[in-house]
């Protein structure tokens, strides 16, 4: 039974972050200035290495089956369109078989996993972690060039700064699987709330700061959604001091995050529609849907603690 927690945790993670972390290189490419278009041959090595490993979490998914399936963290209704129009925005050619080829895997689990499997998968975290860490290494350096003017980039340095902790807890996440580290899903929510409740905040002061200054609604409103999350990784954090409050705790961010997934869902449709005025990618936008999906996912499996 642990070889299939092993297996099915570590398949969903690559099949989550490894798309993440491809697309953070995606956005630092387009926002990069003309002197340092140089970097781009760096990136596109980095991002073919992670569209390879994901098209090799993929192929070891098919036929298995995963409960995540249906969660709308690996691919959404949008992501496909969302990548044409990047890529003809951008210029930046974008492997979209990777995402078409999601939609052949199951979401029933399967019972049994094969030894060769599981030996497989650990193989694969493995590359995968030495991939992460090459990415996360690449936006620290660009990160230190941007805040001391070695370099421009139109991405904020708090952006910078978000998409490598998310690298940091893909690494720290992989890094657990490996090692076998026992689960425990009151350690797991108490951590987990925190990182993802100042992420989701993050998304809203980003999109507070990218919409056009005429969209004062959805900027009143993302900006309340900041705020709010502010709150919620306070509470999060102080739930170190009194555990009793984490069920209070998951409730009110499980409440805030479908507020702000529908909020960005209906962003996504805004901007793939040109009906929103904003400076952000259609792939940011479906980018941070998936999040905020993906930590739904992981709120509803803490709602079962008591």
């Amino acid at each position: 039974m642990i070889g299939n927690n092993f297996v099915r945790s570590s398949l969903e993670v690559n099949l989550f972050f490894l798309r993440i972390m491809r697309e953070h290189l995606i956005f630092i490419e387009a926002d990069l200035s003309h002197r340092d278009i140089h970097l781009s041959h760096k990136i596109t090595a980095l991002r073919n290495e992670a569209t390879n490993l994901l098209r090799t979490t993929i192929a070891l998914a098919n036929g298995i089956g995963l409960q995540a399936v249906g969660s709308g963290e690996f691919i959404t209704d949008y992501t496909i369109n969302a990548e044409q129009a990047t890529e003809f925005f951008t210029g930046i050619v974008i492997d979209r078989d990777v995402s078409t080829s999601v939609l052949t895997i199951g979401s029933i689990e399967s019972s049994t996993y094969s030894s060769a499997l599981v030996d497989q998968v650990a193989v694969l975290n493995n590359n995968a972690i030495v991939v992460t860490q090459a990415i996360s290494n690449f936006k620290v350096s660009l990160l230190k060039d941007v805040l001391s003017c070695r370099a421009f980039s139109h991405s904020y340095p708090l952006l910078l700064d978000h998409i490598n902790r998310e690298a940091q807890f893909y690494l720290k996440t992989l890094q657990k699987l490996q090692n076998k580290v026992p689960f425990n899903l009151v350690r797991e929510a108490v951590e987990q709330e925190a990182f993802w409740n100042r992420i989701m905040g993050e998304h809203a002061k980003f999109v507070r700061g990218l919409l056009d200054p005429t969209e004062e609604l959805l900027f009143d409103k993302a900006h309340r959604f900041g705020k709010e999350f502010d709150r919620l990784t306070a509470e999060a954090i102080s739930l170190s001091e009194d555990i009793n409050k984490l069920p209070e705790a998951t409730k009110n961010s499980i409440r805030a995050t479908t507020s702000i997934r529908n909020f960005k869902r209906s962003g996504v449709e805004g901007i793939l529609g040109c009906k929103i005025k904003i400076v952000a990618l259609p792939l940011l936008a479906d980018h941070i849907l998936r999040e905020a999906n993906h930590y739904l996912r992981m709120l509803k499996a803490f709602n079962q603690v008591r």
